[in-house]
């Protein structure tokens, strides 16, 4: 996906993981969220390679981290992981880093592949993507506009 010509403030998002980091981008004049696709998470300095490339591309004034907290809304150690990758990004990008709420965002995307006849493990993948698109939608939902 090209970046977007639209004026407007672009935001990219991503859905944390241990193996995988979902992307999505979108921004506030549409407030509309895309998924953009994803990259391994297990390597630090490759990882931020990864969104070295996407912040160069799509030029973000904004990033956003889901946070995956428990249900009730506890923290975990994926919570504390997430954190600490919002950190990374925030100091090396420069960047305001938003964290968001994403319980039931992983939920909400595999069941949507499912319904759409997408589901099962050759799809897996696609749900990390549509994970940061449903984390980054509801960013904009929730936010303001400006």
């Amino acid at each position: 996906m090209a970046p977007s010509k639209v004026s407007g403030h672009t935001l990219l998002a991503f859905d944390f993981g241990a193996r995988w980091i979902g992307v999505a981008v979108g921004d506030t004049e549409t407030r509309l969220a895309h998924p953009l696709g994803m990259f391994e998470a297990a390597d630090a300095s490759r990882c931020m390679a990864e969104v070295e490339t996407l912040v160069r591309e799509w030029q973000p004034g904004r990033l956003v981290v889901g946070l995956p907290l428990a249900m009730d809304g506890g923290e975990h150690d994926m919570t504390r992981r997430a954190r600490r990758f919002a950190r990374r990004l925030e100091a090396r990008f420069r960047l305001p880093v938003a964290l968001a709420d994403e319980r039931l965002s992983s939920v909400a995307a595999e069941a949507h592949l499912r319904e759409t006849g997408r589901g099962g493990r050759e799809h897996k993948n696609a749900a990390h993507a549509l994970a940061a698109q449903i984390i980054l939608q509801s960013y904009l939902d929730e936010s303001p506009r400006r």
